[in-house]
């Protein structure tokens, strides 16, 4: 006998939905998974026909748990880690806001130890390389064109960690920055811009693959001007992030959208704040005072929104029972395709043998009943 069992469930597997199926799980890794005599096991965990899904990976969050990750506290990131882990991201990158470089520089730092641990999978650069026009709830007076040192000397303090940068392909020297960051191993995104479609086309040209929040502070879809969300999303070298609370982006954009990207470009994200777990109230965000009320984050004083307050669980269960799309496809969707975007296909991202035991079981309402991380139960 060998491993943990886990018995009885619906497992979504790359080839489809698997009835009252089994994984077993060794050493952090499933070692088998099938139908039908279940091998034994020192430990035998019967689901109940409960869903069994690959772990989530969110690639744009900036907290939970009451904390952020922009911070110099490795502690503080830890909560916000954990927040997301008991409601079942078991990667993720820690997204930074837009702040100085030094102090972006100091915040890498103190996160890269947590991407060396593997609590985390890296961190993100929402900025500050942006749009004054569409900064949302990015301090303006920040933010600034990617120039050369800045970007190089943002990559040089993760040593590896830093791997997506999010920016503005119309700002001075955007797509040098762009080739930059994919000759440094990095992810280029698009996001917070003005842009138009013939100022996005050459950093998606140049290398740029994924659409930061779709939709989400970005010149607006006109008929005669697709601008960046036509660009973006009906290019298929670019993978379009979602933001899945129903506040940012309506159900019917979220379908359209999805079912257009399909299922090989289509990312979900929470976009996160500190407020995820915890609830309503005043928060920082980059130095910018954020108001919760009834979940919802706005810049104080405004109706300019903030980030969310969503967790990937919900952003599952949005896109399922909110947009009218199947579980398969949620699973490609908060799991293989942001798996496959970070390189981690051979580590997570689908439940397959030899992969790492990330998991997280659903009851019929699609609610987190228990997760998995490198086999072991979180909570």
């Amino acid at each position: 006998m060998a491993g943990r069992l886990i018995a009885g469930g619906r497992l979504v597997t790359a080839e489809g939905v698997v009835d009252d199926g089994w994984l077993l799980v060794d050493d952090g890794y499933i070692s088998a998974l099938g139908t039908g005599e279940r091998p034994r096991a020192d430990e035998t965990v019967d689901v109940g026909g409960a869903w069994v899904v690959p772990g989530f990976v969110d690639i744009h969050c900036h907290g939970g748990g009451g904390e952020p990750f922009m911070s110099t506290d490795p502690a503080r990131a830890r909560v916000a880690a954990d927040t997301h882990a008991r409601r079942g991201t078991t990667t993720m990158l820690a997204s930074l806001v837009s702040r100085p470089v030094d102090e972006l520089v100091n915040q890498i730092a103190a996160l890269r130890e947590l991407v060396e641990e593997g609590l985390l999978a890296g961190v993100h650069l929402e900025g500050p390389f942006l749009s004054a026009a569409r900064c949302g709830a990015h301090d303006p007076a920040i933010l600034r064109a990617p120039d050369t040192d800045a970007v190089g000397k943002l990559l040089a303090a993760g040593r590896g960690a830093v791997r997506m940068v999010t920016l503005a392909p119309e700002l001075d020297n955007s797509v040098n920055a762009v080739r930059q960051l994919v000759d440094e191993g990095s992810i280029a995104a698009i996001g917070h811009t003005d842009a138009t479609e013939a100022q996005v086309m050459p950093a998606v040209e140049a290398g740029a693959t994924v659409a930061t929040h779709l939709f989400n502070g970005m010149r607006p879809l006109h008929h005669r001007e697709p601008g960046p969300i036509g660009a973006l999303l009906d290019d298929e070298r670019v993978t379009v992030e979602l933001i899945c609370d129903l506040v940012h982006l309506s159900p019917t954009i979220v379908r359209l959208a999805a079912r257009h990207a399909g299922l090989g470009r289509t990312v979900l994200v929470t976009d996160a704040i500190a407020a995820a777990g915890v609830g309503d109230g005043s928060y920082d965000i980059g130095g910018l005072e954020v108001v919760v009320k009834d979940g919802v984050p706005t810049l104080a004083g405004g109706t300019s929104l903030a980030g969310s307050t969503l967790t990937m669980d919900v952003a599952f269960r949005n896109l399922v029972h909110g947009c009218g799309l199947s579980v398969p496809e949620a699973v490609a969707a908060t799991s293989t395709r942001p798996a496959a975007l970070l390189g981690l296909t051979d580590t997570t991202g689908k439940l397959a043998k030899g992969l790492a035991a990330d998991l997280v079981v659903l009851d019929g309402g699609l609610h987190v009943t228990s997760v998995m991380r490198r086999g072991g139960w979180v909570g």
